[in-house]
């Protein structure tokens, strides 16, 4: 076999290794698998797949003839990252959202508490009212509160405890905090992939698949020229569907987020999606 040969034969192996990886990483970013990037700063085995797709991507030597089918899988690996990362944004601004209606939800509680405590002369209208806002329970616990004869009673005491533990479930958002920690997680993955994988896929020229034709017998001037530009609109509709550039990239698409904007609006959310945390790009300006 000539040197050639097995060269050729080690860029296939390595071609099949790279389409592995890249699916794998998909898989990881998959919000609908069962194994998922916890924590990006400890998990070095997803770093370790997407720097080998990186390196495959700025290593190959001959970046005009790369193959397409890793342009492909890389080209839709970062746009499935980016997609991913907009939904996060949509959960956060959800999860934003459920806590300020909980918070607004402690006040109105413990105001109706207060109420039903002193056993105002509407207290019984203000808790058929709360009916619009809680739970029949939570309903059911501050009746037992206003109709009390005695407040020694071991069952004034529990729903005592009962709506104080709601009224500072409400406020903590505890839930919400593990949930917006978990989202921030997948985005700095996220992010990696469009700052790695995006970065590198700029230095590749757009492969153009090579399309076969029937032969044509003694074809007219007119014909043929219609061919042509029918060949030429395939092509065009290709790399408007596939060039990188033409689009935003994930990096720009991230600084431009709501989520990013919100998250440093809203100081008194404990997780905090800031700039410095994210990794930074060689690629583009990440001020």
């Amino acid at each position: 076999m000539s040197r050639s040969g097995i060269v050729n034969v080690r860029m296939v192996i390595t071609e099949e290794k790279i389409l592995s990886n890249i699916d794998k990483i998909q898989k990881l970013i998959n919000p609908k698998s069962k194994k998922q990037i916890v924590q990006l700063e400890e998990d070095t085995y997803f770093k370790d797949l997407i720097e080998s797709v990186k390196a495959y991507l700025i290593e190959y030597p001959k970046k005009k003839n790369f193959p397409v089918s890793v342009y492909k899988a890389a080209y839709g690996l970062v746009e499935y990252a980016t997609n991913q990362f907009e939904e996060n944004t949509k959960k956060i601004e959800e999860l934003i959202r459920q806590r300020e209606e909980n918070i607004a939800l402690a006040g109105k509680l413990k105001e109706i508490l207060e109420v039903v405590e002193n056993k105002e002369k509407d207290w019984k209208d203000q808790v058929k009212k709360a009916e619009e806002d809680f739970s029949e329970d939570i309903i059911e616990t501050l009746t037992i509160i206003g109709k009390r004869r005695s407040n020694n009673t071991e069952e004034y005491k529990d729903a005592q405890k009962l709506l104080n533990a709601r009224i500072n479930n409400l406020e903590s958002n505890l839930h919400i905090e593990i949930d917006m920690e978990r989202i921030e997680d997948r985005s700095k993955a996220l992010s990696y992939i469009g700052i790695e994988v995006a970065d590198a896929l700029k230095s590749i020229p757009v492969p153009v698949e090579e399309t076969t034709t029937a032969p044509v017998e003694e074809e007219q001037p007119q014909q043929v020229q219609q061919a042509e530009e029918q060949e030429q609109k395939q092509v065009e509709q290709y790399e408007k569907q596939t060039t990188f550039e033409a689009k935003p990239s994930l990096w720009q698409r991230i600084k431009n987020s709501k989520f990013v904007r919100t998250l440093r609006y809203i100081t008194k959310i404990r997780v905090v999606l800031d700039y410095s945390a994210l990794p930074e790009g060689r690629g583009e300006n990440s001020n």
